[in-house]
């Protein structure tokens, strides 16, 4: 394998898990450093900057929707700890991301033998485990994100076959983040519509963003980063020349977003590029964030993390000049833990699409939120399923639940 790029912050301390990924944990202390850059950078387009909060693109409704309109319809059961699926295209199956650190193969709700299994590799407990997978959109490459037996954030690539099995002997490190506490890992890794991977960070835990790394350009915690990991010549991965911050002096060029606390679950809207983010909150609230592909789908955005929480001052020593306020946010007294998400762009339901979909680890609650430029958005809930994990669009643009505790998948289905 070749040497991995890694970007060092001084371990600290050890607090939370998963279920309390929206509460305030015990405060550390420290100072952080980043290993000089190494990665090459490639030409590109440049996106607009964003500077303004977002509305999304009015969808084409047939039907109203009302609570009562879709079912939450068991799929299928059996996995110990699920928090993700991907999909590859010309594929029927399902890749089903199981946190301990196993992924298995779902056709037509029905589960096929594990296609990797990665549990030596794998610190599994609380936030920590194999978190999220994408899928290379032009090669046979897969990417994973996990939590490694250090408590480092690593992302791996894997050779995958005609049969959808990972080639273990091809696992290759393309970067590894070092990580201070044990909770606010991020996890997900999304492929986007530039077929630039997009790698989200929490800002590296305990409660409270206490070394404030959140705003800090010299930090990839507490970001969205953005490379493109096919390796190129002795680099393990390239940074786009595109990113906001190639050539700004001290800054991490991996960065592509900054402000965020813990983006569990992003997705970009496959009709319109849109970057939609459930990012965790703090003590109080939770948020959703949305960034039009017109205004840049993120590049260079604030999402204001820890000057504010949503909409609210936090970290007063934080400037929150510039940050882009949540599309929607809401109480802990309704819910304690956000769980992205992704919009629905399928056919079985017609007045559903176009409305975004998310859910709430604490109170397991599913909900549909709608916003028509110039209006409050507007929330239903559809359902309860206990412990949200994410919300996932598969190939047709249909959408499967996943209910942690319950080790199951739903899919969201027309009453």
């Amino acid at each position: 394998m070749k040497a991995c790029r890694t970007l060092a912050v001084q371990p600290l301390l050890v607090v939370l898990a998963l279920a309390a990924a929206g509460c305030a944990a015990d405060e550390g202390s420290g100072q952080s450093s980043i290993a000089s850059s190494s990665a090459t950078t490639a030409v590109g387009d440049t996106a607009p900057a964003s500077t303004v909060a977002a509305d999304t693109t009015t969808p084409v409704v047939t039907a109203p929707l009302v609570e009562g309109s879709v079912v939450l319809t068991p799929y299928l059961d059996g996995f110990e700890a699920p928090v993700d699926i991907a999909w590859r295209a010309g594929d029927p199956a399902l890749y089903v991301v199981d946190q301990p650190g196993v992924i298995a193969s779902v056709v037509d709700g029905v589960r096929g033998a594990a296609v990797l299994d990665v549990r030596e590799l794998v610190a599994y407990g609380g936030e920590q485990g194999l978190l999220g997978l994408a899928f290379h959109p032009t090669e046979s490459l897969a990417y994973i994100n996990y939590t490694d037996n250090s408590g480092d954030t690593v992302i791996d690539e894997f050779v995958v076959g005609a049969d959808g099995v990972f080639d273990k002997a091809s696992r290759r490190t393309v970067i590894t983040i070092s990580q201070p506490y044990p909770n606010h890992n991020g996890g997900d890794v999304v492929f986007g519509p530039d077929g630039m991977l997009y790698i989200g960070m929490g800002d590296g835990g305990s409660g409270g963003d206490p070394e404030r790394r959140a705003m800090n350009l010299t930090q990839p915690l507490g970001k969205l980063l953005r490379i493109d990991p096919r390796a190129s010549g002795d680099q393990p991965y390239t940074v786009p020349a595109d990113n906001p911050y190639v050539g700004v002096a001290g800054a991490v060029p991996e960065i592509w977003s900054i402000g965020l606390r813990n983006p569990w679950r992003f997705n970009f809207d496959r009709a319109t590029g849109d970057l939609w983010i459930a990012d965790v909150g703090q003590g109080d609230w939770e948020e959703v964030d949305v960034v039009l592909a017109s205004d840049g789908a993120g590049r260079g955005a604030n999402f204001g993390w820890s000057a504010l929480e949503g909409t609210h001052a936090y970290n007063g020593d934080q400037s929150a000049e510039g940050a882009i306020p949540p599309i929607y946010e809401y109480s802990h007294g309704e819910g304690c833990s956000v769980s992205g998400g992704a919009l629905y762009r399928g056919e079985a339901i017609a007045s559903l699409r176009g409305w975004y979909l998310f859910g709430d680890f604490c109170n397991g609650n599913v909900y549909a939120l709608l916003q028509v430029p110039g209006t409050a958005p507007i929330v239903l809930t559809l359902g309860n399923v206990g412990s949200v994990s994410a919300i996932v669009d598969g190939p047709n643009g249909e959408l499967y639940v996943l209910a942690y505790n319950a080790g199951s998948i739903l899919r969201v289905d027309a009453a």
